[in-house]
Protein backbone atom coordinates (compact mmCIF):
# COMPACT_ATOMS: atom_id res chain seq x y z
CA UNK A 1 0.00 0.00 0.00
CA UNK A 2 2.99 2.47 0.84
CA UNK A 3 4.68 1.72 -2.72
CA UNK A 4 1.13 2.27 -4.13
CA UNK A 5 0.94 5.63 -2.56
CA UNK A 6 4.60 6.29 -2.93
CA UNK A 7 3.81 5.78 -6.82
CA UNK A 8 1.03 7.78 -7.32
CA UNK A 9 2.41 10.67 -5.36
CA UNK A 10 5.57 10.42 -7.67
CA UNK A 11 3.14 10.68 -10.97
CA UNK A 12 1.64 13.59 -9.49
CA UNK A 13 4.90 14.86 -8.96
CA UNK A 14 5.95 14.66 -12.40
CA UNK A 15 2.75 15.63 -14.53
CA UNK A 16 2.97 18.92 -12.31
CA UNK A 17 6.41 19.33 -13.16
CA UNK A 18 5.24 18.57 -17.13
CA UNK A 19 2.37 21.31 -17.03
CA UNK A 20 5.30 23.60 -15.44
CA UNK A 21 7.70 23.21 -18.30
CA UNK A 22 5.01 23.25 -20.79
CA UNK A 23 3.08 26.83 -19.56
CA UNK A 24 6.59 28.65 -19.38
CA UNK A 25 7.72 27.22 -23.20
CA UNK A 26 4.26 29.08 -23.99
CA UNK A 27 5.08 31.97 -21.83
CA UNK A 28 8.81 32.44 -23.08
CA UNK A 29 7.34 32.52 -26.91
CA UNK A 30 5.52 35.21 -25.73
CA UNK A 31 7.83 37.22 -24.16
CA UNK A 32 10.08 39.07 -27.61
CA UNK A 33 11.07 36.17 -29.05
CA UNK A 34 13.04 37.62 -32.01
CA UNK A 35 15.13 39.33 -29.22
CA UNK A 36 16.73 35.36 -29.50
CA UNK A 37 19.19 35.74 -32.39
CA UNK A 38 18.15 31.63 -33.04
CA UNK A 39 14.48 32.82 -33.58
CA UNK A 40 13.46 32.87 -37.20
CA UNK A 41 11.77 36.22 -38.78
CA UNK A 42 9.69 36.32 -41.79
CA UNK A 43 8.35 39.36 -43.18
CA UNK A 44 4.69 39.72 -45.21
CA UNK A 45 4.09 41.98 -47.66
CA UNK A 46 2.21 42.93 -50.64
CA UNK A 47 3.38 45.57 -53.61
CA UNK A 48 2.76 49.02 -51.81
CA UNK A 49 5.52 47.39 -49.61
CA UNK A 50 9.70 48.30 -50.46
CA UNK A 51 11.95 45.45 -50.49
CA UNK A 52 15.57 46.23 -51.08
CA UNK A 53 17.02 42.46 -51.82
CA UNK A 54 20.41 43.39 -51.13
CA UNK A 55 19.83 45.03 -48.10
CA UNK A 56 17.61 42.34 -47.11
CA UNK A 57 20.14 39.50 -47.66
CA UNK A 58 22.22 41.01 -44.59
CA UNK A 59 19.66 40.23 -42.08
CA UNK A 60 20.21 36.37 -41.42
CA UNK A 61 17.19 35.07 -39.96
CA UNK A 62 14.88 36.12 -42.38
CA UNK A 63 13.76 32.86 -43.49
CA UNK A 64 11.22 33.83 -46.20
CA UNK A 65 8.50 35.96 -47.50
CA UNK A 66 4.43 35.68 -46.96
CA UNK A 67 2.79 37.58 -49.76
CA UNK A 68 -0.15 38.72 -50.27
CA UNK A 69 -1.66 37.32 -53.56
CA UNK A 70 -5.46 38.20 -53.88
CA UNK A 71 -8.44 39.57 -52.80
CA UNK A 72 -12.24 38.93 -52.96
CA UNK A 73 -12.20 37.27 -56.38
CA UNK A 74 -10.85 40.36 -58.67
CA UNK A 75 -7.82 41.46 -57.17
CA UNK A 76 -4.64 39.83 -57.68
CA UNK A 77 -1.30 41.60 -56.32
CA UNK A 78 0.60 42.95 -59.15
CA UNK A 79 4.18 42.66 -57.52
CA UNK A 80 3.29 38.97 -56.38
CA UNK A 81 4.52 37.07 -59.47
CA UNK A 82 7.96 39.16 -60.11
CA UNK A 83 8.70 39.06 -56.43
CA UNK A 84 7.52 35.53 -55.98
CA UNK A 85 10.76 34.16 -58.61
CA UNK A 86 13.36 37.25 -57.37
CA UNK A 87 12.70 35.64 -53.86
CA UNK A 88 13.30 31.87 -54.51
CA UNK A 89 16.18 32.70 -57.00
CA UNK A 90 17.80 34.59 -53.58
CA UNK A 91 16.79 31.22 -51.89
CA UNK A 92 14.01 32.50 -49.27
CA UNK A 93 11.16 30.70 -49.05
CA UNK A 94 8.22 32.07 -50.16
CA UNK A 95 3.95 31.81 -49.09
CA UNK A 96 0.78 33.84 -50.31
CA UNK A 97 -2.12 34.69 -48.88
CA UNK A 98 -5.51 35.62 -49.95
CA UNK A 99 -7.41 38.56 -48.23
CA UNK A 100 -10.86 36.69 -47.54
CA UNK A 101 -13.76 39.20 -48.10
CA UNK A 102 -17.67 38.48 -46.84
CA UNK A 103 -19.87 36.37 -50.05
CA UNK A 104 -18.53 33.59 -52.30
CA UNK A 105 -15.97 32.18 -50.43
CA UNK A 106 -15.82 29.48 -53.43
CA UNK A 107 -14.92 31.66 -55.95
CA UNK A 108 -12.06 33.53 -53.86
CA UNK A 109 -10.36 30.23 -53.31
CA UNK A 110 -11.00 29.46 -57.00
CA UNK A 111 -9.41 32.51 -57.92
CA UNK A 112 -6.64 32.21 -55.09
CA UNK A 113 -5.32 29.16 -56.54
CA UNK A 114 -5.37 30.05 -59.88
CA UNK A 115 -2.78 33.06 -59.19
CA UNK A 116 -0.69 31.01 -57.07
CA UNK A 117 -1.39 27.45 -58.30
CA UNK A 118 -2.05 24.27 -56.81
CA UNK A 119 1.40 22.23 -56.77
CA UNK A 120 3.76 24.37 -55.05
CA UNK A 121 4.58 21.63 -52.91
CA UNK A 122 7.67 24.07 -51.25
CA UNK A 123 5.33 27.13 -50.48
CA UNK A 124 3.07 28.39 -47.75
CA UNK A 125 -0.59 29.21 -48.39
CA UNK A 126 -2.43 31.06 -45.65
CA UNK A 127 -6.02 32.72 -45.21
CA UNK A 128 -5.57 36.26 -44.02
CA UNK A 129 -8.78 37.02 -41.79
CA UNK A 130 -9.33 40.40 -40.75
CA UNK A 131 -12.81 40.18 -38.75
CA UNK A 132 -14.92 37.80 -38.10
CA UNK A 133 -19.05 38.13 -37.10
CA UNK A 134 -18.69 38.59 -33.79
CA UNK A 135 -15.12 40.37 -33.37
CA UNK A 136 -13.92 43.89 -33.27
CA UNK A 137 -14.23 45.27 -36.78
CA UNK A 138 -15.01 48.67 -38.47
CA UNK A 139 -14.85 47.02 -42.26
CA UNK A 140 -18.24 45.93 -42.73
CA UNK A 141 -16.88 44.21 -46.27
CA UNK A 142 -14.26 42.22 -44.02
CA UNK A 143 -16.84 41.02 -41.68
CA UNK A 144 -16.77 36.73 -42.32
CA UNK A 145 -18.99 34.01 -40.97
CA UNK A 146 -17.13 30.72 -39.98
CA UNK A 147 -18.92 28.69 -42.17
CA UNK A 148 -17.92 31.04 -44.81
CA UNK A 149 -13.82 30.99 -43.14
CA UNK A 150 -14.40 27.17 -43.42
CA UNK A 151 -15.65 26.81 -47.31
CA UNK A 152 -12.72 28.47 -48.09
CA UNK A 153 -10.00 26.23 -46.28
CA UNK A 154 -12.16 23.28 -47.01
CA UNK A 155 -12.01 24.12 -50.96
CA UNK A 156 -8.23 24.83 -50.80
CA UNK A 157 -6.94 21.04 -48.70
CA UNK A 158 -9.38 19.60 -50.94
CA UNK A 159 -8.03 20.96 -54.31
CA UNK A 160 -3.91 20.86 -52.88
CA UNK A 161 -4.08 18.04 -49.87
CA UNK A 162 -2.88 20.91 -47.71
CA UNK A 163 -4.33 23.11 -45.11
CA UNK A 164 -3.67 27.23 -45.40
CA UNK A 165 -2.11 28.83 -42.42
CA UNK A 166 -4.88 31.21 -40.79
CA UNK A 167 -4.49 35.05 -39.96
CA UNK A 168 -6.21 36.55 -37.30
CA UNK A 169 -5.62 39.24 -34.83
CA UNK A 170 -6.20 39.02 -30.80
CA UNK A 171 -9.97 39.88 -31.53
CA UNK A 172 -10.65 37.21 -34.30
CA UNK A 173 -8.66 34.70 -32.10
CA UNK A 174 -10.40 34.98 -29.50
CA UNK A 175 -14.24 35.04 -30.73
CA UNK A 176 -13.54 31.81 -32.43
CA UNK A 177 -11.60 30.35 -29.10
CA UNK A 178 -14.56 30.92 -27.56
CA UNK A 179 -17.32 30.38 -29.21
CA UNK A 180 -16.28 27.03 -31.30
CA UNK A 181 -13.13 25.80 -29.35
CA UNK A 182 -12.96 22.37 -30.26
CA UNK A 183 -13.53 23.21 -34.22
CA UNK A 184 -12.29 19.62 -35.68
CA UNK A 185 -10.88 22.23 -39.05
CA UNK A 186 -9.34 24.94 -37.23
CA UNK A 187 -7.55 23.54 -34.79
CA UNK A 188 -5.49 22.02 -37.41
CA UNK A 189 -4.84 25.25 -39.18
CA UNK A 190 -1.36 26.26 -38.00
CA UNK A 191 -1.90 30.18 -36.64
CA UNK A 192 -0.21 33.07 -37.69
CA UNK A 193 -0.97 35.69 -34.87
CA UNK A 194 -1.10 39.52 -34.91
CA UNK A 195 -0.54 41.09 -32.16
CA UNK A 196 1.60 44.42 -32.12
CA UNK A 197 3.26 44.16 -28.77
CA UNK A 198 6.60 43.31 -26.90
CA UNK A 199 4.67 40.72 -24.61
CA UNK A 200 1.77 38.55 -24.44
CA UNK A 201 -0.01 37.67 -21.17
CA UNK A 202 -3.78 37.45 -22.44
CA UNK A 203 -3.46 34.85 -25.38
CA UNK A 204 -7.06 33.65 -25.44
CA UNK A 205 -6.15 29.77 -25.09
CA UNK A 206 -9.00 27.15 -26.73
CA UNK A 207 -8.14 26.47 -30.94
CA UNK A 208 -4.87 27.31 -30.63
CA UNK A 209 -2.21 26.62 -27.69
CA UNK A 210 0.18 29.26 -29.35
CA UNK A 211 1.08 30.36 -32.43
CA UNK A 212 3.57 29.11 -35.89
CA UNK A 213 4.03 32.67 -37.21
CA UNK A 214 3.32 35.67 -35.25
CA UNK A 215 3.47 39.34 -36.58
CA UNK A 216 4.76 41.45 -34.07
CA UNK A 217 5.77 44.37 -35.77
CA UNK A 218 4.02 46.70 -38.58
CA UNK A 219 3.59 50.04 -39.37
CA UNK A 220 0.72 50.25 -36.58
CA UNK A 221 3.58 50.52 -34.18
CA UNK A 222 6.80 51.48 -36.54
CA UNK A 223 4.92 55.54 -36.93
CA UNK A 224 7.05 56.22 -34.28
CA UNK A 225 10.50 55.05 -34.69
CA UNK A 226 11.78 54.52 -31.28
CA UNK A 227 8.59 52.02 -30.81
CA UNK A 228 9.57 50.14 -33.21
CA UNK A 229 10.17 46.55 -32.35
CA UNK A 230 12.36 45.08 -34.76
CA UNK A 231 13.24 46.36 -38.52
CA UNK A 232 14.34 44.33 -41.43
CA UNK A 233 16.98 45.92 -43.37
CA UNK A 234 15.93 46.76 -46.67
CA UNK A 235 12.37 47.49 -45.76
CA UNK A 236 10.51 50.74 -44.63
CA UNK A 237 8.38 50.83 -41.33
CA UNK A 238 5.62 50.06 -42.91
CA UNK A 239 6.85 46.21 -43.32
CA UNK A 240 5.35 44.10 -41.46
CA UNK A 241 7.76 41.52 -39.72
CA UNK A 242 7.05 38.14 -38.02
CA UNK A 243 8.50 35.58 -35.88
CA UNK A 244 7.99 32.13 -36.18
CA UNK A 245 8.12 29.71 -32.80
CA UNK A 246 11.55 27.99 -33.62
CA UNK A 247 14.76 28.57 -35.09
CA UNK A 248 15.75 29.71 -38.63
CA UNK A 249 17.55 26.15 -39.05
CA UNK A 250 13.57 24.54 -38.14
CA UNK A 251 12.08 26.84 -39.96
CA UNK A 252 13.54 25.71 -43.49
CA UNK A 253 12.97 22.49 -42.88
CA UNK A 254 9.95 22.98 -41.83
CA UNK A 255 8.28 25.18 -44.17
CA UNK A 256 6.98 23.05 -47.50
CA UNK A 257 5.24 20.85 -44.25
CA UNK A 258 3.73 23.98 -42.45
CA UNK A 259 -0.13 22.93 -42.96
CA UNK A 260 -0.46 19.63 -44.19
Amino acid sequence: MESNRFIKILCAFLFLCVVSVSDAQVTDSFDAPWKNPQTAIVIDAYYNNLIDWKELQTDRRVVGILHKATENIDFADPAYQSRRNQAKSLGYKWGSYHLLRKGDPIGQAKFYLKATGTNNRDEIMALDIECTVSSQCGVEHYRVSLSEIKSFLKYIEKKTGRLPIFYANQSIEKDLSANFPNDKLLVRAPLWYARFKAQVTDFPLGIWKTYTFWQFSSEINCKAEEKCLYRVPGTLSDMDINVYNGSPDKLRKQWGNIGK
